[in-house]
């Protein structure tokens, strides 16, 4: 029997990497996953990982893949030796963190090439086959951040909106073709996607002013909170994905954790948009629980 052909980019540490040992070593032995990186110089962890966990030989595959570059995806597409990829993970992503008026250009324009037009690049590369073959699976890593607004996370969120409503567009026209996509919702996922934020805090709110730097260290404590009482680990969202990856009618959303959705559902209750925005801030800035400052919300 064939196996299931999976491409994940983002590999070289995090959900990207913890998703591709799974698969490659699900007793079923049915998946053979081709684990991509921007730079082959880091897959020294996951090789290590993958011997320590016994996936079986030819299981694993590693593969250069930029998703900045269309050249760089074409030539990973390229060297599927199966000829076919049957479930594509999009999940290479870049955070930005601090406040809108300090981002440096550079910095605003690498979060949405990587976020917003590395995914688009990806799906242009293999969905085209898929249409074609009538088949096909697209997982997406998708964000709380896609769903709601978050202080001080005002360019990553803008990239996560524009993923959601790619993928919204794209699961509509798609199911005649027989291609389902599915976007994994995540909350705080103990990673080391902290560490590769381009906005780094310290020298750069300098030029903040006073009531913005006082926010900003509210938010850093409110988000050093939820890390430690709520972050998943990556083992626990690689499963969520695999309930995707397995439905016989995938859904368009799957959420890793519940803790965050009263906020996103008061999102919707209120299309004012005032209800949301007072229990944020409450949430964030006031310490209240989540499900507490969406309680409190005055009524649409």
């Amino acid at each position: 029997m064939d196996r299931t052909v999976v491409l994940i980019t983002g590999c070289s540490s995090g959900i990207g990497l913890h998703l591709a040992l799974r698969l490659a070593s699900d007793p079923s032995r049915s998946f053979k996953v081709y684990a991509t990186l921007r730079d082959l110089g880091t897959q020294g962890p996951l090789w290590e990982a993958a011997r320590s966990r016994g996936c079986p030989p030819g299981s694993l595959e590693t593969l250069q893949l930029d998703v900045r570059d269309a050249d760089s995806v074409a030539a990973a597409r390229a060297r599927v030796t199966e000829g076919r990829v049957d479930v594509l993970v999009c999940n290479a992503g870049r955070g930005l963190l601090g406040p809108l008026e300090a981002h440096a250009a550079g910095a605003v324009e690498s979060v949405l090439d990587v976020n917003v037009a590395g995914t688009v690049r990806t799906l242009q590369a293999f969905l085209p086959d898929m249409k074609r073959r009538g088949s096909g699976r697209i997982l997406v890593t998708g964000s709380m951040g896609g769903l709601m607004g978050l202080p001080f996370n005002a360019v990553y969120c803008a990239s996560k909106f524009a993923v959601e409503g790619l993928c919204e567009s794209l699961a509509v026209l798609l199911t005649p073709f027989g291609v389902h996509v599915s976007l994994i919702e995540c909350g705080p996922v103990r990673t080391a996607f902290l560490e590769k934020l381009e906005g780094v805090p310290g020298g750069v709110l300098d030029g903040a002013d006073a009531k913005t730097r006082h926010l900003f260290s509210s938010y850093r404590r409110h988000s050093e909170q939820i890390f430690r009482e709520a972050a998943q680990d990556p083992e626990e969202v690689t499963e969520v994905f695999l309930t995707a990856l397995r439905a016989p009618r995938p859904a368009l959303r799957y959420f890793s954790t519940e803790r965050f959705l009263p906020l996103a559902h008061l999102r919707l209750a209120d299309s004012s948009g005032r209800s949301y925005v007072a229990a944020m801030h409450r949430a964030v800035f006031a310490d209240q629980p989540a499900e507490e400052a969406a309680a409190a919300a005055d009524p649409p």
